[in-house]
Order: C-alpha cells, then structure tokens, then sequence
C-alpha cells in the first residue's frame, strides 16, 4: 500500500480490481478546503484512459509489476513468441496484448514485457527502431500538395509517413510511440 502523495509516472494502481498506469500527476491545494492528488490513469488491459482526482494522504493499493527484458523470436500465427534473456524461459504472447507494437516488431529486438502474478500485461519497445522502407512512390520535386511527405511501406509491414526523398531500399528511424519519421540513417 502507498498512499496518494506517493504517485509517480508509470507506476501501476490496482483500483477496484483494475489495473491503472499513473500517466500523469499534480498535487494541488486550492485555496480553502484539502489538498487533492489529480491524475489521469491509463487502464493497463483496455488501453482506455480517465482523468481522477484523490484526496491527498489516501491509500491506494500499488500492483506489483514485473518488467523483464526479452527478446522477440517469431510470430507463429496465433502469437507472438518472446525468450527472456536472462532465463532463456520462452513466452507466447497473443496479439490482443503486443497491440500496436506489432507494427515495430523485428525479429531478435528486444522489448521490455510487463507482468502481474504471471500475467503478461502489456510490451514496451524502445522509443524508437530503425527499419528499411520496402515501398515508397517516387517522390515528385515541387509536390507539395501533402505537406511535404508520402506513406512508406517498411519491412514490418507498417506504413509510415515520410519525407518525398526517401526512397525504397534506405533505412529509417520511426518513433515507436506515434509512428512518426525522425530521421535517415546513413549508411
């Protein structure tokens, strides 16, 4: 049990039986009446998200949460097959839970698996990976009628908007959080 002033980002409440991560949080003391923790929580299995308010000194239960780094093998069609670097123990997590990570997922990465009481709850990649474009259209000189970028198909599978100069065939680096371009790498 910690209590309300306790919070910190990314910690993981249970709440009413639920799992909540602490995105964000602010103690705040208006002028008369208690101080009041305000926070916005992300449920952990749903995804949904929802702005709460505490009174400042309440208990609140915290889920204990093991991350452990694994590596990602292979997707064997109904999920996807992670081996923990330290124990070599192999986990098949289904596709429900890697989600959006999918798109970002290579063979042999390494990812950070969150568990609870064996569990797995969520995977969370690095803030960004490097991935070759496989398709792009040609970019046209003077095209600017979509600000300036093209969709780009990447060895994931995933589509990424990207700048009219990258070509197929150039590696790239995609943030992982919000699918956007941050950068060539060269060769």
């Amino acid at each position: 049990m910690a209590t309300t002033n306790d919070l910190k980002n990314g910690m993981v409440l249970n709440l009413d039986g639920q799992l909540w991560q602490v995105i964000w949080f602010q103690h705040h003391k208006p002028g008369k009446g208690g101080a009041v923790v305000r926070s916005k929580l992300k449920n952990v299995e749903s995804g949904k998200t929802v702005d709460k308010t505490f009174n400042a000194d309440v208990k609140v239960e915290v889920a204990n949460v093991d991350k452990r780094t694994m590596q990602y093998l292979y997707n064997d069609g109904t999920s996807y097959v992670f081996m923990d670097v330290q124990t070599y123990d192999q986990v098949e997590i289904t596709p429900e839970i890697v989600g959006d990570a999918s798109n970002f997922l290579l063979e042999n990465q390494e990812a950070i698996v969150a568990s609870n009481d064996g569990r797995v709850l969520y995977i969370e990649l690095p803030a960004s990976v490097e991935l070759e474009v496989t398709y792009t259209e040609p970019g046209l000189q003077g095209d600017r009628s979509t600000g300036g970028t093209k969709p780009a198909t990447v060895e994931t599978g995933a589509t990424v908007q990207v700048p009219l100069f990258i070509t197929t065939g150039e590696r790239i680096k995609v943030d992982t959080r919000d699918s956007s371009y941050l950068g060539r790498i060269s060769s």
